[in-house]
């Protein structure tokens, strides 16, 4: 017997026309379409049905098949090209939230405890390009979190002190440390050795390839126009008209999954991002670390391997497409002059600039797992700005849930974390 939830085809009109994404993004540009998939075109049975395949998606369908588990993935879009497209794809420990606030929020243990599991996330992506046919450009980088003016170096002080007294590794750098590596000025700066850059739309394609040779099943451009929660189990109906039948579903759409909750659980945030053309002479302090700030909103960058500067931020509240859409140029010529003002020895000549939009939670922690309305389904919401370490964790806690196992992590992302 189906039982119809109240998200059905307004789901997929919705969501149409309003795109996760837009402007130019670097990596489907640099790499191409890597790999077609072809659309649904039968009813289908399996044992999880992964709705979303982006990097989430991926990583999730990857551990799933690995584990022996018959699993399919839909998306409505090509592979990889929603906010996968996107994402600058730092890898980075630290949460949107300081360790200092995430104390207050949720007591030292939970909120160590999560900064160490995100830690540990990077070091597992990195094992798993590894084993992949492709590295997907995974490299070990040092993160420096500079203050943004001498107001901040308080909290950027008990930052630090909270960071080493739970175990992470790093050093302060005071005005002058900073310009000697660095070349600008600021009044202090924390210096993490635990962060990492990846192409996450090449990961996303090295994933499912190898998941692929487990047995996975990947259809794009298939829309779930339905999802009917069963007694057993779950129906996704597309717009192709087969349809999936499933013992468990991962809904791993990003913030358009919350239409499947109840209750939203984040805000949405527009971002904006450009990558340069390649620059030459990029100092060894802007090819050797991620570089962010403690303003918020904050600025952030990297580099490629082909020299190129990737910049993100100027971040605001989500309003409409249109709107987000309109500001990329300006927001892009934004980016381009606090460059500048760090980096005044560099040319940056703008290549891509796009914008994307992404959900914020009031803590800065994923949400992971099951909600009451949907006791054979699991989210993957990794939201907030290091989405690529929570989408592992993610990964190794839904499949650990579907197969009756303990996961030393799952309390910290549950929903009802907050009581």
């Amino acid at each position: 017997m189906h039982v119809t939830y109240r998200v059905s085809l307004n789901y997929a009109i919705r969501h149409t026309s309003m795109d996760l994404k837009s402007g130019y993004p670097f990596w489907p540009l640099k790499n191409g379409l890597i790999q077609t998939y072809p659309p649904l075109t039968q009813d289908m049975a399996c044992d999880v049905v992964v709705l979303g395949g982006g990097i989430t998606g991926a990583l999730a369908a990857h551990h799933l098949a690995e584990a022996g588990l018959d699993t399919v993935v839909l998306d409505k879009r090509d592979i990889g090209w929603g906010s996968t497209s996107a994402t600058t794809a730092l890898l980075q420990y630290e949460i949107d939230t300081s360790l200092c606030e995430l104390i207050k929020m949720v007591g030292e243990d939970h909120a160590a405890r999560a900064y160490l599991a995100c830690r540990d996330a990077i070091a597992k992506i990195e094992a798993l390009t590894h084993k992949l046919d492709d590295s997907s450009g995974f490299e070990r980088r040092k993160s420096l979190y500079y203050a943004s003016k001498r107001s901040d170096v308080k909290a950027l002080q008990q930052e630090f002190a909270a960071r080493r007294a739970n175990g992470i590794r790093l050093d302060w750098l005071d005005a002058k440390d900073i310009e000697a590596a660095f070349g600008f000025k600021k009044p202090a700066a924390l210096l993490s050795y635990d962060a990492a850059q990846v192409d996450a739309y090449r990961l996303t394609h090295a994933l499912f390839r190898a998941a692929i040779v487990q047995g996975l099943r990947i259809f794009d451009r298939t829309t779930a126009t339905k999802v009917l929660p069963e007694a057993n189990g779950i129906c996704v109906e597309t717009d192709r008209g087969p349809s999936v039948q499933a013992r468990k579903l991962v809904f791993a759409t990003g913030y358009e999954s919350q239409d499947y909750l109840k209750h939203g659980v984040a805000k949405l945030i527009s971002t904006y991002a450009l990558a340069s053309e390649p620059v030459a002479g990029l100092s060894d302090a802007l090819k050797e670390h991620l570089i962010w700030e403690s303003a918020r909103p904050y600025v952030y960058m990297r580099t490629t391997d082909d020299g190129r500067v990737i910049m993100g931020g100027e971040d605001e509240d989500f309003r409409d497409p249109i709107r987000r859409d309109r500001l990329i140029d300006r927001k892009a010529n934004k980016l381009r002059d606090k460059f500048h003002k760090l980096f005044p020895q560099h040319q940056l000549d703008i290549a891509f600039t796009w914008a994307g939009t992404f959900g914020e939670t009031k803590d800065g922690l994923a949400y992971i797992g099951q909600t009451p309305e949907w006791p054979h389904a699991y989210f993957a919401l990794g939201y907030g700005g290091n989405g690529i370490t929570y989408s592992i964790l993610a990964a190794e806690i839904i499949r650990d849930a579907i197969l009756g196992k303990q996961n030393e992590y799952a309390d910290l992302f549950r929903f009802d974390r907050h009581g």
